[in-house]
């Protein structure tokens, strides 16, 4: 069942994301308009709607602020801490594959603030999920490129575990739990995207793990002079991010991954 839904997600993601379907949309209208087809008007305004609203409204910032407030780091950070859990999403494998280095993308911050933590708290487990999101499977995961990179930097492997069988947030925390076994009175630190923790900690939750929330990533804020502070090409890329958390919020709560539709403190 879990390779069924996976692979479905993968499937529908492919066809409903927001800028390819308005890109599809958009061609179809102007070749039914073209063709003298009326009916070709109203796919091809929802299309171009579509990239004419994230181009002049703060469409971006809208989709995905809800999203970066939802959890904050804690006001007062713990003083123990027993683990520190970093989730997959920030490594680029077939780049990392193809010229034999780790490669990063927009999430590298995951990586960087789990190496801070390291050393704010010497004695905590560092843990990194993350598998491969391939349909089909083979090859290298982000656990081995984790592997590749905490070595370089001269971490003690005693420090470190590695779930590399994970797909998506889900098999993270449950797999990541299996792998563990915490035990009551611990405290772990989750490290993800701002954007992604809601999900991230529903599905930790709904494993039977409290876990602390440790975000990072932002891309947006309330100050009025961010709204528009990246390219028109990436606040595209930004809505569509935000608008896949949010279908992925609604899929998990209909498929009882999480306890409630959008989590919160």
């Amino acid at each position: 069942m879990e390779d069924v839904s996976f692979i479905a997600s993968k499937l529908l993601w492919a066809v409903l994301r927001p800028n390819t379907l308005a890109l599809v949309m958009a061609v179809a209208g102007l070749v039914l308009v073209w063709r003298g087809h009326r009916i070709g008007r109203w796919p091809l305004a929802l299309g171009l709607g579509w990239y004419a609203l994230v181009f002049m409204l703060p469409v971006s910032t809208a989709v995905t602020l809800p999203l970066e407030q939802r959890f904050t780091r804690p006001a007062t950070p713990p003083v123990q801490v027993d683990g520190i859990i970093v989730l997959g999403g920030a490594v680029e494998q077939e780049l990392t594959d193809a010229h034999g280095i780790p490669a990063l993308n927009g999430a590298a911050e995951r990586f960087t603030e789990a190496l801070v933590l390291s050393r704010r708290y010497p004695g905590a487990k560092l843990v990194f999920t993350g598998g491969s999101s391939a349909v089909i499977p083979g090859g290298a995961t982000e656990a081995d490129t984790a592997r590749q990179l905490f070595a370089d930097i001269g971490l003690p492997p005693e420090r470190l575990v590695f779930e590399g069988e994970s797909r998506n947030t889900w098999e993270n925390a449950v797999l990541t739990r299996q792998l563990l076994n915490p035990q009551p009175g611990e405290t772990w630190l989750l490290v993800t995207s701002a954007m992604h923790m809601p999900r991230a900690m529903g599905c930790f939750r709904g494993a039977g793990w409290q876990v602390v929330a440790w975000p990072v990533n932002y891309t947006t804020g309330t100050n009025p002079r961010l709204w528009y502070n990246w390219p028109f090409p990436t606040r595209l890329n930004q809505a569509e991010a935000a608008m896949r958390e949010w279908a992925g919020l609604v899929a998990y709560r209909l498929m009882g991954r999480l306890e409630n539709w959008f989590p919160a403190p």
